[in-house]
């Protein structure tokens, strides 16, 4: 598989690729032309990936973004291609937190405005002096990973620390010693200095604008290490004129390289993009970038996908070893039902419950639409593909199993009727054993190849089935045999190691209410 390395990242990822994979290195050059000749591609900030380049990558199946956002990069395009979008969100935590408290400080003490004027050789104490942190109250629009490391920070230098983020739980704010604010707007009322780590949306973009400064106190100062387009920037310019915002601290613009008006404001201090340029970030970025798209070209889960659905790593540990078992009870299910989807319901009982499983409802997607699509099946995009065949996918938790520490159910609604399949994992290889199909209980082991009957219960049919099979040199592993009563009707599933020949399953379909023939892969 081939891979572009399209801007610089660590050499220790470049290595890693290189050690698996054809690996170019190369900034330069046509793109448009070149891309659809690799299999991933590797950016940070400042290449494009637009929806018309995205559709000239026939062989791509990963994008690897070294960096936290994906903003330059249409993600709804590539999902839509089942490519794989990953990047690397923990990478510059640490290195955006701290220049976030450095801009901070510098805009209370006038750090910058000093420094420039005693290296023109002026001494002006008077002109400079600036606002103690301490007693001072810092308002964190987001909450996230990168707002958290600044609040703890800003905790420990002595300020109140009022935060708002919707998606955080309240359990958090107090851990870190911080207050949770319900908008915006009553955090604008109560903050002396207001710092964004808001993610870029339509929502967002432009939302700290002349509204938000009216909003503010008097005399409120601003930080922005976060995205540019977040702040209306010629709002932040009369404000700052007026008076009504005291000063600001950006690291990001909307466009850049910024050479705006905001330069010409002694109130401003300003770093051209700086929050993640350090070498322990830089690293880190680079190198988990590369091992996100490594996985994915191999066919691994991949923990920092923005298009897939994201676990722990605490979780991932117990969910891991169900995913491929959920991935082979959605193709079951999907193939019991011939392939007719009205809503597929994916069911986890037992410890399962407890965690986040919906990487497993995605990986039933991915299984149920093997090979009955046009285009390649995967993770990404198995979601988008039951939302455009308008079928309804639920997800149900339920704390109780009756004979299963752990079970997975999948159940396929096909013109009112319902057919599920239903598994859990045995040993410590985690083997996937099926429990449940067609509405009856078993106990046999998943196998790539799977024969199931239906039929009455009378004497002398295991000894038919398997002499046919016996016939046709057709080996038989795995035999599993289940009936609702005696006399009623029985359902045998085999595993067998070699694919039936047509005159085979023509024989087999004679005799039995239902036979069917399934590869799972």
């Amino acid at each position: 598989m081939r891979v572009l390395v399209r801007e610089p990242i660590a050499d220790a990822g470049v290595e890693l690729l290189r050690s698996k994979f054809d690996v170019d290195v190369e900034a330069n050059g046509d793109l448009a032309e070149t891309i659809g000749g690799y299999d991933a591609i590797v950016i940070r900030s400042a290449t494009k990936l637009t929806a018309d380049l995205i559709a000239r990558a026939d062989r791509l199946k990963v994008i690897g973004r070294a960096g936290v956002g994906v903003d330059n990069v249409d993600v709804e395009a590539a999902t839509r291609r089942g490519i794989v979008v990953a990047n690397a969100p923990e990478s510059t935590v640490v290195s955006a937190a701290e220049h976030t408290i450095g801009l901070l400080v510098a805009l209370a003490r006038n750090i910058p405005q000093a420094h420039a004027a005693l290296k023109e050789g002026r001494w002006e104490r008077s002109s400079y002096g600036g606002v103690e942190l301490a007693g001072k109250t810092l308002g964190v629009l987001g909450f996230g990973r990168i707002g958290q490391q600044v609040a703890s920070r800003a905790v420990g230098l002595g300020m109140r620390v009022v935060a708002f983020d919707p998606f955080v739980a309240a359990d958090r704010y107090r851990e870190l010693g911080a207050e949770r604010f319900a908008t915006p707007d009553a955090l604008y009322a109560e903050a002396d200095f207001v710092t964004l780590h808001l993610p870029l949306t339509d929502e967002t973009r432009g939302s700290v604008g002349a509204e938000a400064f009216a909003r503010m106190r008097d005399g409120a100062r601003l930080i922005n290490a976060a995205r540019g387009e977040l702040v209306d920037e010629a709002a932040l310019v009369e404000a700052v004129q007026s008076g009504k915002v005291a000063g600001a601290a950006l690291d990001v613009f909307s466009s850049e390289p910024y050479s705006g008006p905001l330069l010409e404001l002694p109130q401003v201090v300003v770093t051209p993009h700086l929050a993640a340029s350090t070498e322990e970030a830089q690293d880190r970025a680079g190198l988990i970038v590369a091992e996100q798209v490594a996985a994915a070209l191999e066919g691994k889960l991949v923990p920092n996908a923005v298009n897939i659905p994201s676990i722990g790593a605490q979780d991932l540990e117990v969910l891991g070893p169900f995913i491929p078992l959920a991935a082979k009870l959605g193709r079951l299910a999907m193939e019991l039902a011939e392939g007719r989807a009205e809503q597929i319901t994916v069911a986890c009982y037992g410890a399962l419950s407890a965690y986040d499983t919906r990487l497993l409802t995605v990986a039933a997607l991915n299984g149920a639409f093997q090979g009955r699509t046009d285009v390649p099946v995967n993770y990404v995009n198995a979601p988008l593909i039951a939302a455009e065949r308008g079928i309804e996918v639920k997800e149900e938790r339920r704390r109780s199993s009756r004979d299963f520490t752990n079970l997975i159910r999948v159940t396929v609604r096909a013109d009112g009727d319902d057919l599920a399949s239903a598994g859990t994992t045995i040993g410590r290889d985690n083997r996937l054993w099926l429990v449940s199909a067609l509405g009856f209980e078993l106990e046999t082991e998943l196998a790539p190849l799977m024969v199931f009957f239906r039929y009455d219960d009378v004497p002398g049919m295991i000894g038919r089935v398997g002499t046919l099979f016996g016939e046709a040199d057709v080996n038989i592993a795995n035999m599993a045999v289940s009936r609702t009563r005696r006399g009623g009707k029985a359902l045998m599933a085999l595993s067998i190691d070699q694919p039936a020949p047509p005159e085979l399953v023509d024989k087999l379909r004679e005799g039995f209410d239902d036979a069917r023939f399934i590869a799972l892969g």
